[in-house]
């Protein structure tokens, strides 16, 4: 297995409506890349309610947040205002925040979402609960500076998008190892006058 060595730690942060495909992504770029993946859906079934597997799936992450490694998180990301706290203290905690939106047509969601709930947790998304989920969504706008994929796109052409964002990166970050030269200082270099 290969490993994501970035210059800077991210977080790469799945978004999406359920049965876009978030998971399938998720799993296969952290088995890949031997990333750790901290799945919300995945510690539900070992709680007593969403917040109580919300507040765990937090303490996972601010664990993580002290390893100074790359890792996928999925889950309790549905609104901005959760994506902007979560990028808060990733920043603090020396991460880059990688945006990952997978888009994929709401009627092929919707069939997913039922059947892919129903068989990894033994229960049925019932058409209500998929639609307030969906409803309550918030898609990423500009500033968050989402890189999309399409949900119905193999795993080999979605990741190559991913790991071409992370190399343009880590490509930003590498070239910006020095201040750059401001206008006003390199006109007085290329004006001296020799007597």
């Amino acid at each position: 297995m290969k490993s994501l060595s970035l210059a800077q730690p991210h977080i790469i942060v799945m978004v999406g409506v359920p049965g876009s495909g978030k998971s399938f992504f998720a799993e296969n770029f952290a088995q890949t890349f031997n990333a750790p993946y901290v799945s919300l859906e995945k510690i539900i079934p070992y709680t007593t309610s969403d917040d109580d597997a919300m507040t765990l799936m937090q303490q996972y992450v601010d664990e993580l947040l002290k390893t100074n490694r790359s890792f996928i998180i999925e889950g309790g990301t549905d609104t901005r205002i959760e994506r902007e706290k979560l990028a808060r203290k990733a920043k603090a905690a020396g991460y880059e925040s990688l945006i990952v939106w997978v888009q994929t047509d709401p009627a092929t969601a919707r069939v997913r979402s039922i059947r892919d709930i129903k068989n990894k947790v033994n229960r049925t998304l019932t058409a209500v609960e998929y639609d307030r989920i969906v409803k309550r969504f918030t898609a990423p706008n500009s500033l968050e500076k989402p890189t999309v994929i399409s949900g119905k796109h193999t795993y080999a052409t979605q990741a190559r998008i991913i790991l071409k964002k992370l190399s343009a990166d880590r490509t930003e970050i590498s070239t910006h190892t020095t201040a750059p030269v401001r206008p006003v200082e390199r006109s007085r270099r290329n004006n001296i006058i020799v007597r």
